[in-house]
């Protein structure tokens, strides 16, 4: 009797121009990113990481939740569950860009952060409430950390 075929994550990573693939690759192959996909999504299903510039950042921003600004990280889900998950998640690069310059954070290490927050609000996190909040940053800082990245949440690396 065969096995039942396993189930596996579909992650496609989606880039508005080829100056943004150049920047992003410069930070993390494809790869990486897919690694960081998979340490917080450990369902079966499909995501969709899209990596945009700020005019379709903004564009999106302003159809789906009214705000006239880009932002750094959207997630669309369209299904998931204990087992499944679907999702487009949309990264505004020059954002992610300004924000880890503000913060004093290096890029690469906002980007995984904010991958792994991505992902999260695709498996149905959110931080509307407190209690929300720190559920959800407890996880991320616990997937950050077995990647190697520090607790995002804490000032200890801007100086300023």
């Amino acid at each position: 009797m065969p096995l039942p075929s396993k189930s596996k994550l579909l992650i496609e990573l989606q880039y508005a121009s080829p100056a943004i693939e150049t920047a992003l690759a410069a930070q993390a192959s494809a790869n990486l990113i897919k690694k960081w996909v998979k340490a917080a999504s450990p369902q079966n299903g499909q995501l969709t990481l899209r990596f945009v510039n700020t005019a379709e950042g903004k564009k999106l921003n302003f159809a789906f939740r009214k705000k006239d600004k880009a932002t750094n990280v959207l997630t669309f889900p369209y299904e998931f569950g204990k087992s499944h998950v679907h999702a487009d998640i949309i990264f505004c690069l020059p954002v992610l860009q300004k924000e880890a310059k503000e913060q004093g954070k290096t890029l690469r290490a906002h980007l995984a952060h904010l991958i792994v927050h991505g992902c999260l609000h695709a498996q149905a996190y959110d931080h509307e409430s407190k209690k929300d909040a720190q559920k959800m940053e407890v996880l991320e800082v616990q997937i950050l950390k077995r990647l190697g990245f520090p607790n995002p949440y804490l000032d200890s690396q801007a100086d300023h």
